[in-house]
């Protein structure tokens, strides 16, 4: 990835992503795939609207349809057939989400899929594996989100989780 500044204004910036898959422009608009596609739309109709990369939700996706059927198509982009860059997030703010179905710890999160109930474990490394394995062009770091609101211990105490999980997300995505 190379990242190009084309213009300031202020604190404001304009740039140029380049990927192997393409170039995006910043800013960018991002629809999102939450499950491997962009809701009634065709990969050409989300090239129509002038998106130039599609987010996809690495939470949602490690669950359904999961890896093993989108790496039987080859990755993420195969199997959504986009050919531009994808970004996938952590899968932490839907952990979060989950509520009373998660606990959280020094490993990671364990949880309850809300799609089956089965038991599931996502940490730094679970999270940046799937990403790999999902062929994501921008990958994110797995964060505890912060409930809100929170007090100053609470808050702190989530900024040193989320700093310790950066960390094994770092080392677990090594040069890749």
């Amino acid at each position: 990835m190379k990242f190009d500044l084309l213009a300031t204004d202020g604190a404001a910036r304009r740039g140029r992503l380049t990927f192997e898959r393409g170039t995006v422009e910043t800013p960018a608009f991002m629809p999102v795939g939450t499950y491997g596609s962009v809701k009634s739309m065709t990969p050409d109709d989300v090239i129509n609207i002038g998106a130039e990369i599609i987010l996809g939700n690495t939470f949602h996706l490690m669950l359904r349809p999961g890896t093993d059927i989108i790496s039987a198509h080859g990755d993420l982009h195969d199997f959504m057939q986009w050919h531009g860059p994808i970004l996938t997030d952590s899968g932490g703010f839907q952990v979060f989400s989950l509520g009373d179905l998660r606990k959280i710890t020094e490993q990671g999160v364990h949880f309850s899929s809300p799609v089956n109930g089965n038991k599931v474990f996502l940490g730094p490394e679970e999270s940046m594996a799937v990403q790999r394995a999902l062929g994501s062009d921008i990958v994110m770091i797995f964060d505890e989100c912060t409930p809100y609101p929170a007090d100053e211990m609470t808050a702190a105490k989530s900024m040193e989780l989320s700093l310790r999980w950066a960390k094994r997300s770092k080392e677990a995505h090594g040069n890749n």
